[in-house]
């Protein structure tokens, strides 16, 4: 045989038809192929409104279809066409014409290069079941003879079932004797007498169909064995006995031909008296496994048969009078089936030999039909076309050669066709795949380039990239047979240009590819866990980087629990996706599950998941019932819980109603821990109870449980005893005593009240006891503040409550008779003193002692000693103690001061007066400070006195800085003296010319200098000092102005000094402090303020300054509040010497609450000198 090339392709089956498919591009003429068509049996159901049988296939040129029926040319009645280039050959059939149509079609598809063929389809249009009518004579038997009731049943669509029953569809009882044949046929193997009957029915179910129909009703009579002349009262005649023969199958033997895979069924129905046993064999062999038996043993069944159950198998029936056998000879054969698979199509160049083989098997043996485009195909030895059985040959292949080719293997159970192409041709290589094709993949993934070839011979394939004539080798790059060209892993510089080649003995062509490696879609910050509370809002965030020119084609998306979140569309969704942010709002127990949030665009994607846990409150509790412990009045209270909603139950709350006193209010009982289900319960008696329990968690309280059904508790005597009982005097000779009654659920039982004893302490032995059923009572005539001992005991008419405890308690108080002795007085520093004093003796006090009163008068000014001012003013400091702090005073002043004690009655007795004086203090702050007239080197200053000088004022003190016009920073410093009291200007000479100075000024006394007040201003610069002389030489009005506004605002200062020595009050508000004055008390003026703003300093102090103002004698007890009641608001007037220095620097309270320090040792700024020590002074 001659050397040719030869080109096998891998070929693939059609899913319905078998048919192989070549893999040649539709670009490239070839002939028809059969991609999909009705194989088998095409049953038509009744209630099919049409039919279709279909035929596709492909080719180059398009192919046309034709039919055959039975083996004649069709022409069908209605065809359809593909909206693809294809035209399609499915033919519809519609319901009322299809009885007509019934049989076998063939399709073949046609072009000019060959004819491809269907198998036969067969077309079966059942026609609709039914029994004919007939009438059917009775069956009369003896007894003990054999019946055969015929069935006959009717074709029709399988599945079929068939039945017995009666007219009144009724089973007909089926067991060893009678049963049903897989005929149909009702076989009795022996008749009874109660088989009579006139109405057995046999009965055909059709499912598919929805049909059942019946026979006509068949009778039995079953002749009774007696004698008519018989009396009734003999024994009853048994059937004689009757050796066994088969009712079926007939005869001895049997041959039973089945295929492959089928179930096998053999029947041995016998008859006989008594009835027989049927039993089965397999000749020189055990039964196979897979046997079952049936229908009480008459019936084997063997499931999926193959070669090896072929043989000969036995059925015996036997019974006392003898036995049957029949045998059965089981051949298992099978229809034609490929050996391996179906011919393959073929390619291959012209002058080549085509070998085309049919290898079947099958049994008994297929025979071998071979077609030529559907035409019979036959040997011709002259020919170079030989057909060698299961063989063609096709020798020196010529172009005409190309063709369908068709084997047909066939035996009695059918037959298996095969469409083989053969294409004979010589073509140079033809590049399907379009030139300069774009290709993206992302950093590290995988990447096919196509390059679909086709030429006969085949060609070879290579690849080159950016106009390099090497091939591209390497481990990550692999040319495919079918020239795809496939990179993995791809990298950057993987990017560029690429160029496929293909030649082969008849030419070469080649085109080019563009790759572009981008970078990868990746998650960066992917969602978290989350836990969110039932009612918010839940937001997981998805971050990702992906390359930038995919933006385009980039999304996120959203998936729950698999399924896609889709956008919000409406305007009440409650999800909302924004930059691959998913927000829920409002979130609800059905948002829990996992997310799972995808990044994606056109090449690549990446995911990440989170599980999103919603915490809600805790269901309600349920199966809540009550069962007794040890008494009817403690009860045990057990309960299911329900699903706490991913927050632990921290704890259960027991509720209760009772229907007596506050019917339908739910009030808390107890509380138990999360991890019990059950509480004992201590109830009160004479009560119709019912509870509910709820549950607790973080997120808050669940709803209630059912209630319970009501529990009524016994009455019983009263548990306890009233409590908070409380003993008061409001007039000097009487004691109030009162107390907390029992609440209503508490009284245990009627006809509560309560016993009241009282005795005087250590007095009297005896009790005096009163019943009263209020909850109060009030003694008379007792003495002033004497102590008494007082019990309570609660009863109802069931008995007493238990033994009360004895509580201690006064009678009325009345106003203390003594006043405080040795009151003195130390000062401290200009505005503050201690006063010391001893006590009022307590048997004078006559009531629970409250604290003490100081009240202290200015009574004048030691800078204007004519004036009598009388300015009075109080503290309260309660409780039990020998000294107070008194500050805000006014300094260089002289004062009156008394103590007096008081209780809840009211006031005792004032000690007697002590008078002192207070020191002088730095003055306030100079309330003005301008720099006028500046020179070159000269400025005059002018201020006006201070509004307080808390003392005699010595001068002033002046202090100027030249300042660093660039820095800002102090250059120089100077401070001068000004010892004249009475003046409010002056001249600075000797300054730097054009230069900037900071001035303060402070006001002083012998005490010291007060706060300075600072002014800026600059000297003139000699360059321009002849213009602004110049200037004001001829402005003579500005000079004049200017000195009316300062002699003005002198005149008006002087005016407001003199008014305030004199005791007037300066309605104007003085500038703020410098930051470190922080010192200063914050007075009050208005008396109705006294409890709303409590001093700072007070305050801020120990014991010894627990107090409250007042500018009367009366005295209400106002708890820890101080306030200073004065005609004039201090604001920043005070003196230095406050205690909030004294509390900040090295002074302190002793434990005693007196004041200890070193005064002297303070250091303030300023050249200030402080009092050399306290003055004391006693009276």
């Amino acid at each position: 045989m001659r050397s040719v090339w030869i080109l096998q392709l891998v070929l693939l089956l059609a899913l319905s038809s078998l048919a192989t498919d070549l893999s040649i591009p539709l670009e490239v003429e070839q002939p028809p192929t059969i991609i999909s068509h009705t194989s088998g049996r095409l049953i038509v159901l009744p209630f099919d409104n049409t039919v279709k049988i279909t035929c596709e296939a492909k080719g180059n040129p398009t192919p046309e279809y034709r039919w055959t029926k039975d083996g004649k040319d069709f022409i069908p009645p209605h065809t359809t066409t593909n909206s693809t280039a294809h035209t399609d050959g499915t033919i519809v059939l519609y319901n009322k014409l299809l009885v007509e149509f019934q049989g076998k079609y063939r399709c073949y598809a046609s072009n000019k290069l060959g004819t491809a063929m269907t198998e036969e389809i067969e077309l079966i249009v059942p026609s609709v079941p039914k029994f004919p009518k007939e009438d059917l004579p009775p069956t009369v038997v003896k007894e003990g003879e054999p019946i055969i009731l015929h069935c006959n049943p009717p074709e029709g669509v399988a599945p079929r079932q068939l039945y017995w029953m009666s007219i009144g569809l009724q089973h007909i009882t089926q067991d060893e004797r009678v049963s049903m044949g897989t005929d149909g046929n009702l076989y009795f193997s022996n008749a009874l007498q109660n088989d009579s009957r006139q109405d057995y029915c046999c009965f055909a179910s059709f499912h598919r169909i929805r049909t059942i129909v019946q026979k006509s009703a068949m009778a039995v009579v079953v002749k009774s064995l007696k004698s008519d002349n018989e009396s009734a009262d003999s024994t009853d005649a048994t059937p004689p006995a009757r050796i066994p023969s088969l009712l079926l199958p007939s005869g001895v033997q049997t041959e039973k031909v089945l295929l492959k895979g089928e179930r096998l069924q053999l029947e041995c129905i016998p008859q006989g008296y008594p009835t027989p046993k049927v039993r089965w064999m397999k000749m020189g062999e055990e039964l196979p496994p897979r046997t079952e038996l049936n229908n009480f043993g008459k019936l084997l069944t063997i499931s999926a048969v193959d070669e090896r159950d072929g043989g000969k198998y036995m059925c015996t029936a036997k019974n006392s009078a003898g036995e049957a056998v029949h045998y059965f000879d089981v051949i298992v054969e099978e229809p034609p089936k490929w050996l391996t698979e179906p011919p393959q199509s073929q390619l291959t160049v012209i002058g080549s030999d085509v070998h085309i083989k049919c290898s079947v098997s099958g049994k008994p043996p297929p025979d071998i039909t071979w077609r030529r485009n559907g035409e019979l195909f036959r040997d011709d030895p002259q020919s170079s076309r030989r057909v060698l059985e299961d063989t063609v040959v096709l020798h020196n292949a010529r172009p005409e050669d190309t063709a369908v080719y068709q084997c047909d293997a066939s035996n009695r159970h059918g037959s298996v066709l095969a469409n083989i192409n053969i294409m004979i041709m010589n073509m140079a290589p033809q590049i399907l795949t379009k030139d300069n094709q774009q290709y993206a993949v992302v950093l590290g993934g995988d990447v096919v380039m196509n390059c679909s070839v086709f030429s006969s011979p085949p060609p070879t394939i290579s690849w080159t990239k950016d106009e390099t004539p090497e091939t591209i080798e390497g481990e990550r790059f692999v040319t495919l047979q079918n020239g795809t060209f496939r990179i993995t892993s791809a990298q950057k510089d993987d990017s560029g240009k690429y160029v496929c080649s293909a030649f082969n003995t008849e030419g070469k062509s080649a085109i080019s590819a563009v790759l572009d490696v981008k970078d990868p879609t990746k998650i960066v910050a992917p969602p978290q866990d989350t836990q969110v509370i039932s009612g918010t809002r839940a937001q997981l965030t998805c971050k990702a980087e992906y390359d930038k020119s995919l933006r385009g084609s980039f999304e996120v998306v959203w998936r729950k629990d698999g399924e896609e979140i889709p956008p919000p569309v409406e305007e009440n969704s409650r999800y909302f996706v924004d930059d691959g942010m998913l927000q829920i709002m409002n979130v609800n127990l059905s948002d829990e599950g996992r997310y799972k949030c995808t990044v994606r665009t056109s090449l690549d994607e990446d995911h990440a998941t989170a599980v999103l846990t919603v915490l809600d409150v805790p269901d309600a509790p349920k199966n809540v019932k009550i069962s007794e412990l040890k008494s009817p009045r403690n009860v045990s209270l057990s309960w299911v819980p329900g699903s706490d909603h991913n927050s632990s139950v921290t704890e259960f709350i027991v509720e209760f109603e009772e229907s007596q006193w506050e019917p339908g209010r739910w009030k808390e009982l107890q509380k138990v821990p999360g991890n019990q289900a059950t509480a004992e319960l201590a109830l009160h008696g004479h009560l119709n109870y019912q509870f509910r329990v709820y549950a607790l968690n973080a997120v808050g309280p669940g709803p209630p449980s059912e209630p319970t059904e009501r529990y009524k508790t016994p009455p019983a005597a009263p548990d306890k005893n009233p409590e908070n009982i409380k003993i008061q005097g409001h007039l000097p000779h009487q004691m109030d005593i009162n107390w907390e009654p029992l609440l209503p659920i508490e009284h245990n039982g009627p006809g509560l009240e309560y016993k009241v004893s009282y005795r005087k302490l250590g007095v009297e032995d005896v009790w005096k006891e009163h019943l009263v059923k209020r909850h109060y009572f009030l003694v008379r005539n007792t003495s002033t503040f004497i102590p008494y001992e007082i019990k309570i005991q609660s009863r109802n008419s069931h008995g007493w409550g238990p033994e009360p405890k004895v509580v201690t308690g006064y009678s009325g108080e009345d106003v203390p008779t003594a006043a405080p002795r040795d009151v003195a007085v130390e000062v401290l520093n200009t505005t503050v003193l201690r006063v010391s004093w001893t006590p009022a003796p307590p048997a004078t006090v006559r009531g629970h002692l409250g604290g003490y009163d100081v009240h202290w008068t200015r009574k004048q000014s030691l800078l204007n000693p004519n004036k009598i001012l009388d300015e009075r003013q109080s503290m309260s400091f309660p409780g039990k103690r020998t000294h107070a702090i008194v500050p805000g005073l006014e300094p260089f002043s002289e004062y009156r001061l008394t103590v007096n004690v008081f209780n809840k009655k009211g006031n005792g007795p004032s000690s007697d007066p002590v008078s002192f004086s207070t020191p002088e203090g730095v003055p306030k702050q100079v309330p003005i400070l301008t720099a006028s007239n500046a020179q070159e080197d000269s400025i005059l200053l002018v201020w006006g006195p201070p509004l307080e000088s808390n003392g005699i004022l010595t001068g002033y003190l002046l202090q100027y800085y030249l300042i660093n016009k660039t820095t800002l920073e102090v250059v120089n410093s100077q401070e001068i003296n000004i010892s004249v009291a009475d003046t409010t200007q002056w001249q600075l000479q000797g300054l730097e010319e054009g230069s900037l100075y900071r001035f303060h000024l402070s006001a002083c006394t012998r005490a010291g200098c007060g706060p300075p007040l600072a002014q800026e201003t600059r000297t003139v610069a000699q360059a321009s000092v002849g213009g602004q002389r110049s200037d004001f030489s001829t402005q003579g009005w500005f000079i004049g102005t200017m000195c009316a506004v300062v002699l003005l605002t002198l005149v008006v200062l002087m005016a407001c000094f003199v008014r305030r020595n004199k005791g007037g009050k300066y309605a104007g508000t003085p500038p703020p402090p410098p930051p470190q004055r922080q010192d200063m008390f914050s007075m009050e003026k208005v008396k109705e303020k006294e409890d709303l703003h409590p001093d700072v300093e007070s305050q801020g102090m120990n014991d010894d300054t627990f107090c409250e103002y007042s500018d009367s004698e009366e005295r209400p007890l106002k708890g820890g509040r101080c306030s200073l009641n004065g005609d004039d608001a201090m604001g920043d007037g005070v003196s230095r010497d406050s205690l909030v220095d004294y509390a900040d620097g090295g002074g302190e309270f002793n434990e005693d609450g007196s004041f200890i320090g070193e005064y002297s040792e303070r250091n303030h700024r300023g050249s200030v000198s402080e009092p050399s020590g306290p003055s004391r002074v006693t009276a």
